[in-house]
């Protein structure tokens, strides 16, 4: 067995932590300062991690291969099997053109660009983030607006900006499903926190985004469908979190969203000609005015109508138990490690969830979307094929990040971290989330930062006696404000709007919103650990 010691580098704690920082440092520099690919990076700051753990550490390196192994295992089933299949699920639409001819659906419900904005990057762009994320709702709702008449750098930083609120249960809830797992933390404890500090970003989102578009004459104008749209999405994303599934809070909120502004009077009111002449710059897509034949519109939506039912459906108590049924739990192979009290890690089993996990249910999903959209079977193969080799890297930068994690957390080098940082005391609550919003402005991605830091943070709570649901939520939230100004995620906005080279244009754009939102959510968890808010929690 190995035992995880707080100061195995010459018995001093701030020595410790200093080498087992030296992973993540490595990350970052590399990602941040040299500008070397997500997953070359990745794989240096893993091997770091397995010289640390066996070197510095002591852990024998049968065990710390085994441990990295384990996040290898994780990063692919189940993060990327849901990431795979929901992009899947897209690719599909594309191929048949229903997705053109949901973009044409989107552009009718408004000619206001304001409200298309909301519809578009808010609402439709929260769905695509609770399907697929990394990335993806930024590039296509930046072109679906450039199609209706956007200029394209306004297009860029409205699906940037927008890109918030939704992040944490991205991909069918594979953030917090991620800091759940490496924390040890329950998933429903961590999805309600979540789900009581986003929601209150989805406020605000929207108001932002109308003033984005329009300037103050935005704000004055379109305030009530910005704040019924954002309430809706915000309620919508607290009921589910806290009290659904955690897979299903991006879906229930961009589906309330969207509802609560069609149903909005004033938002389907035909824009003022000066708002269209002064928003919509650019040259507007010529199919925009082509009648799509009302099947085909149903059929558009029937992807996303099949995934709400069939996670609906696994919600059932029976038909859940049933699923759980094929869970698989085993001892994994060459792993014997017990924290600083003598205690074996949860890590010492491995458990499968084979059928039940959000990845198979995306991919039945995805079989009947086939089936309604009219994809062959050997086509429908092949797309997935496609997918693979298109996610290559992506998969690459997950597994070799939760790799590093996982060698992080079980040789004790995120223990130790969290340790000498509990030495900030209170002040932790407000640096929490900052540490979340750095990890996600490097990697480009909650679920990699709350793999990188959320052992730490919820060391790090217990040892300066603040909620470790609160910080490792606070991590996740605070990093979603940090995808914004991700090069990856700037990188993906500028080429798809034809922008190849303005990532800095972009950065000095979306900056300050970025920075701003942050500070506001580290004031509201440094309110939520104190009697102020801290009746919000569960």
């Amino acid at each position: 067995m190995f035992v995880q010691e707080l100061e195995p580098v010459a018995d001093s704690l701030g020595l410790s932590a200093l080498i087992a920082a030296l992973p993540l440092v490595t990350v970052l520099i590399l990602l941040g300062a040299v500008r070397m690919k997500a997953h070359r990076a990745g794989l240096i700051g893993l091997a770091v991690a397995v010289l640390v753990a066996w070197l510095a550490y002591g852990m024998p390196l049968g065990q710390t291969l085994s441990s990295g192994a384990q996040g290898v295992l994780f990063g692919l089933f189940p993060i990327m099997w849901i990431v795979v299949n929901a992009l899947w699920v897209y690719r599909m639409t594309v191929r048949t053109q229903h997705f053109d001819i949901l973009r044409r659906s989107f552009g009718r419900l408004s000619d206001d660009p304001r409200i298309q904005a909301l519809v578009i990057a808010f609402c439709f762009g929260a769905l695509l983030e609770a399907l697929a994320g990394f990335g993806a709702p930024v590039a296509i709702s930046a072109v679906m607006l450039v199609a209706l008449g956007f200029q394209p750098v306004r297009a860029a930083v409205v699906a940037l900006v927008a890109n918030t609120a939704p992040v944490a249960f991205g991909a069918m809830g594979t953030p917090v499903v991620t800091l759940a797992q490496v924390t040890g933390l329950p998933l429903d404890s961590v999805a309600s926190v979540v789900g009581r500090q986003t929601p209150l970003l989805a406020l605000v989102v929207p108001l932002v985004l109308v003033g984005l578009v329009d300037g103050r004459r935005g704000l004055r104008e379109t305030w009530l469908p910005a704040l019924v749209c954002g309430t809706a999405f915000a309620a919508a994303q607290f009921v589910a979190s806290n009290y659904v599934s955690a897979q299903l809070a991006d879906i229930g909120a961009a589906l309330a969203g969207a509802a609560a502004l069609v149903a909005l009077p004033s938002a389907r009111k035909p824009a003022a000609e000066p708002v269209r002449a002064a928003v919509l710059t650019g040259v507007r897509s010529e199919d925009l005015d082509t009648e799509d034949p009302r099947p085909e519109v149903l059929r558009a939506y029937a992807p996303y109508a099949l995934i709400v039912v069939v996670f609906s459906l696994a919600q059932i108590p029976a038909v859940k138990s049933l699923l759980d049924g094929a869970t698989q739990v085993f001892d994994w192979p060459f792993l014997n490690v017990s924290d600083p009290d003598g205690n074996p890690v949860g890590a010492n089993a491995f458990t499968l969830p084979l059928v039940s996990t959000g990845g198979t249910l995306v991919l039945l999903a995805g079989i009947l979307t086939a089936g309604v959209i009219g994809v062959h079977a050997r086509v429908a193969l092949r797309e997935w094929g496609a997918t693979v080799h298109e996610l290559r890297f992506a998969i690459l930068t997950v597994t070799s990040v939760l790799a590093l994690a996982y060698v992080m957390n079980l040789s004790g080098q995120a223990a130790v971290i969290g340790h000498f940082v509990a030495a900030a005391g209170a002040g932790l609550a407000f640096l929490s989330p900052v540490l979340g919003w750095f990890g996600v402005a490097v990697s480009g991605s909650d679920t990699s930062a709350n793999a990188l830091f959320g052992a730490l943070q919820v060391t790090a709570a217990r040892q300066s006696g603040l909620s470790p649901e609160l910080l490792a939520a606070a991590n996740s939230s605070g990093g979603v404000l940090g995808k914004m100004i991700s090069p990856q995620n700037l990188t993906i906005a500028c080429a798809a709007v034809g922008l190849a080279g303005k990532e800095g244009d972009l950065l000095r754009k979306v900056l300050p919103w970025s920075v701003g939102l942050l500070l506001v959510m580290c004031l509201i968890v440094v309110a939520q650990s104190t009697f102020l808010l801290g009746w919000m929690l569960p």
